[in-house]
């Protein structure tokens, strides 16, 4: 066995901190998507969808008119002579997960030349109004000529309506919006229904958003091949080692971790950290923490961490019961990152 030679951390030994100014610096795109653009943007040639998708977005990043699909609901489909409607200051992005949702919302974000807009997790926002009080995240983020917002979260019906009134205060000023949503792995039909129950849980501010629809397939089960990588032993050892800094906590130790530390502060568990280390991995069978995982797990892949494992393999630790339940997209989001980030 290599003697090991990184520098070992427990992220459950942790406790990180953060106040309202730093919440509203941390409003940028993940490293990944620094450089994000729409021509950097792998379309699918199987699902035109893509291509449209990604020229609509660009269209609404640069302020014009956002074309739309060839029906009679949309501008195509209107009559010889009549005015394009007026763009909305709201788009929205549908589809199932993988899809390239945040990698186009980045783009949007990179391609608004204005210094005065933000990109966050929809938890990133809901800290920050937690952080500040709800006034006074509205006058810090008041002249903001743009916000992303990623993953939309629509099952806390307080934070949702906290959101759609503080998006409804932005918007009002000038602000522009750009949205993502959890939705259900892509099928047919599926990403249709996620949009209406988008667009209901905002209810007021469902006519300021422009839905823009993207079919496909999973990016991340494209670039890997099997389930999540389990390793054991020296083997689990020697991955450590080779990295500059790994954290290495019992699976257990974290998940309880996660349950005194807010999720907007998840990302600074891992800072300065080169790979994932977890010991002794097992299905979880408690929804709360599974779902606090969930958001753990989003940081991880953002900040384009590897993980590495041993015990059950980590697209196993949701249960069946959980995979059948109400936040069934949610864990299969997961599934694919965490499959995606033991094969980093």
């Amino acid at each position: 066995m290599t003697a090991p030679t990184a520098t070992l951390v427990q992220l459950s030994e942790r406790h990180p901190q953060l106040t309202g100014e730093e919440m509203l610096q941390s409003l940028v795109t993940p490293p990944q998507f620094d450089g994000a653009t729409f021509d950097s943007y792998r379309v699918d040639a199987a699902y035109p969808s893509q291509e449209e998708a990604k020229e609509r977005l660009r269209a609404f990043a640069a302020g014009g008119s956002v074309p739309v699909e060839r029906r009679g609901l949309f501008s195509f489909g209107r009559k010889k002579g009549q005015a394009a409607p007026a763009q909305k200051p709201g788009v929205y992005l549908d589809g199932g997960f993988g899809v390239g949702k945040t990698h186009l919302l980045a783009a949007i974000y990179h391609a608004v030349p204005s210094p005065r807009k933000h990109f966050g997790s929809f938890i990133q926002y809901t800290a920050l109004v937690g952080a500040l009080g709800y006034r006074n995240a509205v006058e810090l983020l008041r002249g903001s000529a743009l916000l992303c917002i990623d993953e939309f979260e629509l099952d806390d019906p307080g934070d949702t309506m906290v959101m759609t009134r503080l998006l409804g205060e932005l918007v009002a000023s000038g602000t522009r919006l750009a949205a993502t949503s959890n939705t259900p792995p892509n099928a047919l039909g599926e990403g249709r229904f996620a949009a209406q129950d988008f667009l209901r849980e905002i209810q007021g501010m469902s006519d300021s958003f422009e839905t823009t629809r993207i079919d496909g397939v999973d990016f991340r089960q494209r670039s890997t091949t099997g389930g999540a990588v389990v390793l054991e032993g020296s083997d689990y050892d020697d991955a450590l080692a080779s990295a500059g800094t790994a954290s290495d906590d019992a699976f257990d130790d974290l998940v309880a971790h996660l349950a005194v530390v807010h999720p907007s502060r998840y990302a600074r568990l891992v800072d300065g950290v080169d790979v994932v280390g977890l010991r002794g991995v097992h299905q979880l069978s408690d929804q709360s923490e599974a779902l606090r995982f969930v958001a753990f797990v989003d940081r991880v892949y953002d900040a384009e961490l590897p993980i590495r494992a041993t015990g059950a393999p980590l697209d196993d630790v949701f249960s069946p019961e959980m995979l059948a339940g109400g936040y069934r997209k949610k864990y299969l989001r997961a599934i694919s990152r965490l499959v995606a980030s033991t094969h980093a």
